[in-house]
């Protein structure tokens, strides 16, 4: 060390005992100084995590970073390409400054939404000397807390039991509504019970337990809803066990590695809403901050900034956001032309809405419904769409029906339809697939899905192996299956797969419409009602409208062109309908 050289030499020059003992201590003073004051030559980097950029994207692949460390950063600018669940996107930054250190490479696989990938400094600091977070090595945790070491204490009893957690019963299941309990504590449970019904975003649907032993604690009753996946839920105790002893294990918590401190120089005083809120110049701040300094009227001076020289950067608005509980603050209201106005404030109060009374209803969407509109979204913005329309003359099908229905067998158009797609997906069997995973996947079977309305939403059974069954066949099987799918009864398999949908709304007087692809499936068939219309020799025919709407990376124009000509052609010649594959292969022989 500096002090014990100093020492050694100051010995051999002679200096006094008391002088050199107040020199000593002045130099170790200053060691121990710039020992502990070191870390703060470093730059604090501003922190870039795994960005969201699809609504399922829970993780995604980093392919390639198109900025290298030390690049200026402006907003807007690409930072790298990500790969999601769906697709290669482009990730911008909204930020502003240097690119200070990449914390995940190139071809880096499964990065959790959220983890830590690179760090930013702001523009004029050593981006060299950025300073590591203690999270660096672990990217997925977040920086400001930490999972306790320690679990929560058990309660309850001594016997350990079986932990039964909330399944996972449809692929797009994430929490459901446990309806009812079959089960109770201390009843007896082997492989294949039932336990009881638990309602997910498409169905009610039982959950059987593959486990044997003696359930000992219902953790969640009956009708709970929003119920996660992997909750706990219930416990098991091995036959022969006390399962009045069961124990109850305790959850982890999470500790905050830095206690937040209610700050009272940082509280702000609400005004009242007559008062008009100040705003201030925003001129000298980023693009990302300055539009978080409008969006919440925030003084940029009130804002303690911890860049480079007091900067303030877009870390500092979203604390001081979160620290105050501010929100967004309301538009300044604009007259209508003509209007005159005593006093216009700067801020407008906020929007009145009428009270609640008899004439508003507020409808919950229940599971099925957000899963609806989530798919449907997802398929208009990642499937490019392309339509076909062909008209068919249906007299020949409705005489048909007729003369069937006088010999007492019952059959709808529909389901001279449901047959008539699935021999033209057997006759085209390009139309007849799926797009997995950037590959087109044809399928073996013409397996039918049929859009049925219920109240909680569009479902869509299954009529599989439609091209070979009788029309009085599917009647009946339509029939059975719609009528559970409006009780919700219908089991995982009978309404998820398919190889194709068909949307019939002719009951409804809708001559026509398009309908929206139902992925991984290609194509799905929009069905309006027959119509009169006059043909050129003066007589009247009955016309039927089906829209094709297909996936066009995977079905071209010519094959769904043949498609739409043989489903024509099978609708206008019906009798063909009446003979199944069995039949065919008979009078062939």
């Amino acid at each position: 060390m500096m002090a014990t050289s100093l020492f050694r030499s100051a010995i051999k020059g002679g200096l006094s005992k008391q002088i050199l003992n107040k020199t000593i201590h002045s130099l170790l003073k200053l060691e121990r100084l710039c020992i502990h004051t070191s870390s703060f030559l470093n730059v604090k980097g501003q922190e870039i995590k795994m960005p969201s950029l699809s609504p399922t994207m829970t993780e995604g692949n980093i392919v390639k970073w198109l900025k290298k460390e030390g690049d200026t950063i402006a907003a807007g600018d690409v930072l790298c390409e990500i790969q999601t669940d769906k697709a290669v996107m482009a990730f911008e930054t909204e930020e502003e400054g240097i690119l200070a250190k990449i914390l995940v490479p190139d071809d880096a696989k499964e990065i959790k939404v959220g983890s830590l990938i690179a760090l930013m400094v702001a523009e004029g600091e050593d981006w060299k000397t950025v300073e590591m977070p203690d999270s660096a090595g672990a990217p997925s945790a977040p920086t400001t807390e930490i999972q306790a070491e320690e679990s929560g204490q058990p309660s309850g009893g001594n016997t350990p039991g079986t932990e039964i957690r909330m399944p996972s019963l449809s692929p797009t299941m994430s929490e459901g509504t446990i309806i009812k309990w079959y089960k109770k504590a201390g009843d007896k449970v082997a492989p294949g019970d039932v336990l009881c019904d638990i309602q997910t975003d498409k169905a009610v649907m039982v959950f059987e337990t593959e486990e044997e032993g003696i359930l000992a604690k219902i953790l969640v009753g009956d009708d709970t809803k929003n119920v996660k996946v992997g909750d706990l839920i219930a416990l098991m105790v091995a036959e022969g066990e006390d399962w009045t002893d069961v124990q109850v294990p305790g959850e982890k918590k999470v500790a905050s590695s830095a206690p937040k401190k209610e700050s009272p120089e940082l509280k702000i005083q609400t005004k009242a809403t007559s008062e008009s809120v100040t705003r201030h110049a925003y001129d000298g701040y980023s693009p990302a901050v300055r539009s978080l300094l409008e969006l919440y009227a925030i003084d940029g001076k009130s804002v303690k900034g911890t860049g480079k020289l007091g900067k303030l950067l877009k870390g500092d608005v979203l604390n001081y956001i979160d620290q105050n509980k501010l929100t967004v603050k309301p538009p300044t209201s604009v007259p209508l032309p003509g209007e005159t106005t005593k006093s216009t404030p700067s801020v407008s109060s906020p929007v009145s809405r009428p009270a609640k009374g008899p004439g508003f209803t507020d409808i919950p969407l229940s599971g099925m419904r957000m899963t609806i509109a989530k798919r449907l979204t997802e398929s208009k913005t990642m499937i490019p769409h392309a339509y076909a329309t062909v008209e068919s003359n249906i007299d020949s099908l409705l005489g048909l029906r007729k003369q069937l229905k006088s010999a007492g067998i019952n059959v709808s158009v529909n389901d001279f339809i449901i047959k008539a797609v699935a021999v033209a997906l057997k006759k085209c069997p390009l139309v007849n697939c799926h797009y997995v995973k950037d590959q087109v996947v044809l399928q073996q079977t013409a397996d039918i899905s049929v859009a049925v309305a219920t109240d909680s939403g569009l479902i869509t059974p299954i009529v599989t192996n439609a091209n070979n069954k009788e029309l009085d066949e599917i009647s009946s099987e339509i029939k059975e299956l719609a009528g559970r799918a409006r009780k919700g009864k219908l089991q995982l398999h009978e309404f998820q797969g398919g190889s194709f949908t068909i949307s019939n709304l002719g009951m409804f007087d809708i001559t026509e419409f398009s309908a929206i692809i139902n992925p991984p499936q290609c194509g799905i068939l929009a069905i309006g009602s027959g119509r009169p219309v006059i043909a050129l020799n003066g007589k009247p025919k009955t016309i039927l409208t089906a829209t094709l709407s297909y996936d066009a990376r995977a079905i071209s124009e010519s094959a769904a062109s043949d498609f739409l000509e043989t489903v024509q052609g099978l609708l206008q010649t019906p009798a063909s309908l009446l003979m199944t594959a069995s039949t065919n292969r008979r009078a062939s022989n």
